[in-house]
């Protein structure tokens, strides 16, 4: 069991509060953390978040206080929360409860679990710094990870030190692990975004589709011209701004939720804002179709490739000999074809000499937390 009872404590850093849920079996330890990396970020979002923090029913063992625990931290994916990986869930479990289960039963050497709280008025985040959304890796990387460090009992050293997620939660765990060599140790990557040629043009025609709902008349010759000019550079011509400002103006809670359409433009449009970021443009990013005509930009399309895992292999592969750990893997009936990109990343690994391990199964890119009792066993042995 999780729950014992609740209690409410001062902690030690300004403007941090924390609620902790405790039991004989493991705490799940609730701060509010202040960020001074996320003030002011171009959307608007809270930069006062909560942080949940998963301790083993070891930390609490006095006969071993001082003893130290490998620590990682689970990201999200699109739409996801920090937080939302801790509630209760019918016929299955949460991850709290998969942890205590796992380390009950020896599978899983005990470790700190951190839960960030990176969502976003797009519906997540990338895990990478974005001029148009928040500098979220710089959040993690600069923030999070030395206040762990400081309040906790961690092998606060990057040997002991991993992230894992699926899909953006794997890509970011994945990019975190490439460009900060020197903060992580360890990774497992579920069904994490590449191939990007697959994995995001097949769905631009669907959200290309919907936003033609939301394109105004033109008045004049030349104020079409303008527009055309300005697709043609993939500048929003009004259309993509209408529509975020008609979802973003909704009453949280009100009876016009977000459709399916909606939520797929949304979440494209922050990927966007995460590969193609421009304080210039209008709403702070690019787009790689002409809204109009469909046409792909193909200079905005190579900035998007660009943070392809496969092709940053090219410049950050060597970061990854460096870890300790790397778990790769993905369904082999993924909608968003996914399991093409695995595939491609594990060969392009394969020919560096990038040790790791690259597994497929039955499935989708649903339903699929029962891998976690393959890959945090593998991460908590590898960086114990």
């Amino acid at each position: 069991m999780l729950l014992a009872h609740v209690w409410e404590l001062d902690i030690f850093m300004p403007n941090q509060h924390t609620t902790a849920t405790t039991s004989l079996e493991s705490s799940v330890i609730t701060l509010q953390h202040r960020s001074s990396v996320l003030a002011d970020n171009p959307l608007g979002d809270p930069c006062e978040r909560p942080l949940n923090v998963y301790l083993p029913r070891a930390y609490h063992n006095q006969t071993r206080k001082n003893r130290r625990f490998a620590v990682l931290y689970s990201l999200a994916g699109f739409t996801g929360t920090g937080p939302g990986q801790l509630n209760w869930k019918g016929f299955e479990e949460n991850l709290a409860e998969r942890l205590d289960r796992l380390i009950a039963s020896n599978r899983m050497a005990p470790a700190i679990v951190v839960f960030p709280d990176c969502f976003t008025a797009y519906g997540g985040t990338q895990y990478i710094n974005s001029s148009a959304i928040g500098n979220y890796a710089d959040y993690i990387n600069t923030e999070l990870v030395p206040f762990i460090d400081r309040e906790f009992r961690t092998k606060a050293t990057r040997e002991h030190r991993g992230c894992f997620g699926k899909s953006s939660g794997g890509y970011g765990a994945l990019m975190l692990a490439m460009r900060y060599p020197k903060i992580w140790g360890g990774v497992a990557n579920h069904s994490g975004d590449a191939y990007f040629d697959f994995v995001y043009r097949s769905d631009w025609p669907r959200v290309l589709t919907h936003l033609q709902r939301y394109a105004r008349a033109s008045n004049g010759r030349l104020r079409a011209t303008t527009a055309a000019q300005m697709r043609q550079l993939g500048e929003d011509d009004g259309r993509v701004e209408h529509f975020l400002q008609g979802v973003w103006s909704r009453p949280p809670g009100g009876a016009q939720g977000i459709t399916s359409d909606e939520m797929m433009t949304l979440m494209l449009l922050g990927m966007a804002a995460s590969y193609d970021p421009d304080p210039n443009a209008r709403n702070g990013f690019r787009l790689p179709f002409d809204l109009e005509s469909g046409k792909l930009i193909p200079a905005r399309w190579r900035t998007w490739l660009r943070h392809d895992p496969i092709n940053q292999l090219a410049r950050y592969g060597h970061n990854l000999k460096k870890l300790r750990g790397l778990f790769i893997d993905c369904g082999r009936q993924d909608q968003f074809h996914i399991h093409f990109g695995s595939r491609q990343l594990s060969h392009a690994l394969t020919n560096k000499g990038i040790e790791h391990r690259y597994e497929e199964f039955d499935g989708t890119h649903s339903g699929i937390d029962h891998r976690l009792d393959i890959s945090l066993p593998f991460l908590a042995k590898r960086l114990g």
